[in-house]
């Protein structure tokens, strides 16, 4: 491990929180992280390809994953756009359990942040 020059302005990093929460059934992974960014990628460029390669993934990866967590939601996503070159949205649910998720999420982050800090021999840092 590197350590900083002495008048250096950066610090040497500390232990930092990680969470890898999803929900998942028999079937697969219903949604979790890796969901919620693709759906914002999509809501930010209008199109799933465009979201599938900003996250690195194939077309047909983030296809799959859209496609099983609307089978096993019962519904939709997303949707093309009333123009096929318009590319695709979010449906109303597809924004709801967007938003629900990541409130959900960040409530146990924070919780789970401060009981670290209130049970754990050191300091943590929040993820970023």
């Amino acid at each position: 491990m590197q350590t900083p020059e002495k008048n250096s302005p950066v610090q040497p990093l500390g232990p930092t929180m990680r969470m890898h929460l999803w929900f998942e059934t028999e079937e697969g992974v219903l949604f979790g992280l890796g969901r919620l960014q693709l759906l914002r990628q999509v809501e930010q460029c209008g199109s799933l390809k465009a979201a599938a390669e900003a996250l690195g993934m194939s077309y047909r990866g983030a296809w799959g994953k859209i496609k099983t967590t609307e089978e096993l939601i019962g519904k939709k996503l997303i949707e093309r756009a009333d123009s096929r070159r318009a590319g695709y949205h979010l449906t109303p649910f597809g924004s709801g359990i967007a938003k629900s998720f990541d409130e959900w999420y960040c409530e146990v982050e924070r919780y789970a942040l401060s009981k670290s800090r209130e049970l754990l021999p050191f300091s943590l840092e929040k993820y970023e």
